[in-house]
């Protein structure tokens, strides 16, 4: 079931959208050559509950930390460690969420440890967020779901990439993931149409080679089959009067 947001529940959200956006900020500065995932979850943390919020992700079902750090051919939901150190050349995505007097919003980027290690790596990251932006422009009250999907699709296959299948965008609200479910791929004008109050996150996870995807023995931690590099970008967007709205956009 579709939760629709009243105004003053988008104005909740968007004020965890701004905090959200701000971990990613503090964050990205802390990004560099033989600092550890853990040392990046650390910032999130206090930067978060700085901000009289509460990470989204720690204790979410289970999951052990602030925020999801995945490195080279992992996909999602990468575990932040100590003993994960960043070397020159990694491939970092990150995954953010706060929740602000009730409601989430959530967040990834990808990016690099200095430099691309290659000209292939670094089209990867600015494809993958080339279509999060192409899925976005799709949000429009009487647009229907499936548009977002499909103008992500085209834009990854039309550079010689895969998205994931299994792992998808989501509502969300009160509740981190929520209806509907928003694939990465499909035809467009298919599924609900698009309403105001409607807030959902769009998350393109798009792959260097093919699409399938396995979990690790840590039941969290998702690489991609082929052992190539994977990179994820994710806004949470609400469907306004007029168009949208991005809660998580950074300044």
């Amino acid at each position: 079931m579709i939760v629709y947001k009243s105004p003053p529940e988008v104005d909740r959200m968007r004020r965890a959208g701004r905090i959200v956006a701000g971990t990613i900020d503090r964050v990205l500065a802390a990004v560099a050559p033989g600092r550890s995932t853990a040392d990046l979850d650390r910032v999130a943390e206090e930067h978060i509950r700085d901000e009289a919020a509460t990470p989204s992700f720690l204790g979410y079902r289970g999951f052990p930390a602030s925020i999801c750090a995945s490195l080279n051919d992992e996909v999602v939901h990468g575990i932040p460690s100590p003993k994960r150190v960043l070397k020159e050349g990694d491939l970092l995505s990150l995954d953010f969420g706060a929740i602000w007097d009730g409601f989430h919003a959530d967040a990834a980027v990808s990016v690099f440890v200095g430099e691309p290690p290659s000209d292939e790596a670094e089209k990867l990251v600015r494809v993958t967020e080339e279509s999060l932006e192409a899925g976005i422009s799709q949000i429009r009250p009487g647009g229907r779901l499936s548009d977002i999907s499909h103008a992500v699709e085209q834009v990854v296959l039309g550079a010689g990439f895969e998205v994931v299948r299994e792992y998808v965008g989501h509502g969300v609200g009160r509740n981190l993931h929520e209806d509907p479910q928003i694939p990465n791929y499909g035809p467009p004008g298919r599924g609900p149409e698009l309403r105001p109050g409607l807030v959902i996150a769009v998350e393109p996870m798009v792959n260097l080679g093919g699409w399938e995807t396995r979990v690790l023995a840590d039941d969290w931690t998702v690489v991609t089959m082929d052992g190539l590099l994977s990179a994820h970008f994710e806004h949470t967007i609400a469907v306004t009067e007029d168009g949208h709205e991005v809660l998580t956009a950074r300044t």
